[in-house]
């Protein structure tokens, strides 16, 4: 199944863990551990320097297919925190939190979930939410919830920190709108390999098509391959986009077969390394739009 068993924003104890237990880190700060890069980011954009972040999964690892280490495990006993995404992004949490001794927050909780339109999945929510600017306010307030509830005494800091994020985040969705406004009415068509962007083409109005519904799929069918060629076909979609954390070889099939171009790669379930192109949630969603509006424009004219 793909839908991981959620906890809800209400930490949640395994056993005898307290958010308040005052169990710290090495430098004397809570311990908040994420479940993939992204969440790390906007937590540590919230906590003020008053915990200490840790994203369980390293840039450029897939998360849905990811398998925790031993490491992991030892690191998640010493966590005052853990915080997934939920929407069943993370198949392994469940098993992951059972072992350990920590309460978590689900940090997509509150937010209307677009199903998955086809293939093994067909029906679930589509996790990936965070591609929304509007959902990622709601990710930020989640975020401040939970780290209030671990830290009461923080709660003015985590406020000031969550209410200017925001507001970086509203900027960079104003950005992504106008932007995606440019692409012209014929090639309002966002052609992937996983579909990851649902949000983000509700929000630009575009029209999504992908070769696979989500990454723990492994590969597209011949089906499914066929269905995005008549698509890119019929549509004359000038360019296919692929992931950071996936394989291309079939998209860059797709283009060879119907005469589009392969834009740049997107980011979409890990951000880069320091020093990449996406070192930040920020970076990504504002890399993203150039590179999906530079693909639907230039290759179009």
């Amino acid at each position: 199944m793909l839908a991981a068993a959620t906890t809800g924003l209400a930490l949640t104890a395994c056993s005898a863990g307290s958010p308040s237990s005052g169990d710290t880190d090495q430098d004397g700060r809570p311990l908040v551990l994420t479940t993939f890069t992204v969440i790390a980011d906007m937590a540590r954009n919230v906590a003020a320097d008053r915990v200490e972040v840790v994203s369980i999964t390293r840039p450029g690892v897939d998360i849905h297919v990811y398998e925790p280490t031993p490491d992991d495990l030892a690191r998640g006993q010493d966590a005052d925190l853990i915080l997934e995404n939920g929407m069943g992004l993370e198949a392994w949490f469940q098993q992951f939190t059972d072992r350990i001794d920590a309460p978590t927050a689900t940090i997509s909780e509150g937010i209307e979930p677009i199903p998955i339109a086809s293939g093994d999945y067909e029906g679930e929510p589509n996790p990936h939410a965070w591609m929304s600017p509007d959902n990622a306010q709601i990710y930020v307030d989640n975020i401040r919830d939970a780290l209030v509830e671990l830290d009461p005494e923080g709660e003015a800091d985590y406020d000031a920190a969550a209410e200017s994020y925001k507001a970086e985040i509203a900027e960079v969705g104003a950005f992504l709108e106008s932007e995606l406004a440019e692409v012209p009415e014929s090639s309002r068509a966002l052609v992937t390999c996983e579909g990851a962007f649902p949000y983000l083409a509700r929000d630009a109005g575009l029209t999504e098509m992908y070769l696979w519904s989500v990454n723990s799929e492994g590969e597209a069918t011949p089906q499914q391959t066929a269905a995005v060629t008549e698509f890119v076909r019929s549509n004359d979609v000038p360019t296919l986009f692929c992931e950071s954390t996936v394989n291309d070889s079939t998209q860059r099939s797709v283009a060879r077969e119907t005469g589009a171009e392969m834009g740049r790669v997107l980011y979409v379930d890990s951000l880069s390394e320091e020093g990449g192109p996406v070192p930040t949630y920020l970076d990504l969603i504002r890399y993203d739009a150039e590179a999906i509006v530079e693909g639907l424009t230039e290759s179009a004219g």
